[in-house]
């Protein structure tokens, strides 16, 4: 054991083969900006009568399992791991770059109580133990896109307690986004995003909630999964007031609109004229508050609350698409 700095320790994912049992390696180690992993326990305190007035005569363990919470850059490989553990439902195709060696990976809902489990690593040099977190699920994932600052996302997870490992991280090179690569549009369908209209952004906040809930059993300690329950998507922006049309007639009549959050890092070209890309859409999403504080010596900025809603035309609630160089499957 020593004594030493949280960036000294690395983190690991991988989707599960087989769900709750841990994979021998990391598919990727992600350069974090904050994590935690700890145990958590339940117990339960005998404090039946035995004829004195001290409150308990003990207690014993009934529950064990484990919580982390990730904040890291969104990176255009491993972040696809956390859309398909997020979302549920994935498929893989070829771009239609000339190379033919760039993809396009789809993410979108799955209508099931399991979605893709992950498992976790925790390479620690300051304990001298390592630890992976099988059955990983993620009950949150929020993406912030901020001025001046890597776009980055946080999760929190659940996931079965640690178990002792010895890892040998090793990371893999990564295109990363910054908020000059975001567009932003607004569109009257799902259907007619390409052609929506763009609206500058100053910020943008996403988080996607799933309601994870343990499935606890008579005969063991640990869960034996954890499972996702109502699936919602809700959010934030802030941008300069130009006129009513971008936000406020649709926010005070109540319409609905479709979203598009499109990264795309055109600093860097893969294939032949393929760029990095993250992709969000959203097909029916309605604003659900707007203020306009007016301060006298700033520029007027408006802020929007919104919700997602399924759409029955569409039938789905939100396509996520990456682009990258990531020719096998996740």
């Amino acid at each position: 054991m020593t004594k030493g700095i949280g960036r000294l320790l690395q983190l690991g994912i991988a989707k599960e083969t087989t769900r709750g049992t841990p994979n021998a390696a990391a598919d990727f180690y992600i350069p974090f900006s904050d994590v935690s992993f700890d145990e958590k326990f339940d117990n339960v305190i005998a404090e039946q009568s035995l004829g004195v007035i001290e409150d308990s005569s003990g207690q014993s363990r009934v529950k064990d399992w484990a919580e982390g919470k990730i904040a890291a850059p969104i990176e255009d490989k491993s972040f696809g791991l956390v859309l398909y553990s997020a979302l549920g439902s994935y498929t893989k195709s070829t771009n239609s770059d000339a190379s033919g060696l760039v993809c396009d990976h789809t993410f979108t809902i799955s209508q099931s109580a399991q979605h893709q489990a992950l498992t976790f690593f925790l390479d620690d040099p300051l304990s001298g133990q390592d630890y992976k977190y099988a059955n990983g699920v993620i009950d949150n994932l929020e993406i912030n896109y901020e001025q001046k600052k890597f776009l980055e996302f946080n999760i929190s997870v659940m996931s079965k307690k640690g178990a002792t490992a010895t890892l040998t991280p090793s990371t893999t090179a990564q295109n990363r986004f910054l908020p000059q690569h975001l567009t932003f549009k607004v569109a009257s369908t799902y259907a007619t995003l390409s052609t929506g209209t763009t609206i500058s952004l100053k910020n943008l906040k996403l988080k996607f909630s799933k309601k994870v809930e343990a499935d606890d059993v008579l005969g063991s300690t640990t869960p034996s999964d954890f499972l996702n329950k109502q699936f919602s998507i809700e959010g934030t922006l802030e941008a300069l007031w130009n006129n009513e049309s971008d936000f406020k007639t649709a926010a005070l009549a109540g319409t609905a609109k479709a979203l598009r959050i499109d990264l795309v890092n055109t600093d860097v070209t893969i294939g032949t004229a393929a760029n990095p890309r993250v992709k969000i859409d959203l097909a029916n999403v309605v604003f659900t508050e707007i203020t306009r504080p007016l301060v006298l010596n700033d520029l007027v900025k408006q802020t929007l609350a919104f919700k997602a809603h399924y759409s029955t035309t569409d039938s789905l609630m939100v396509h996520a698409l990456m682009t990258n160089l990531k020719t096998t499957v996740y």
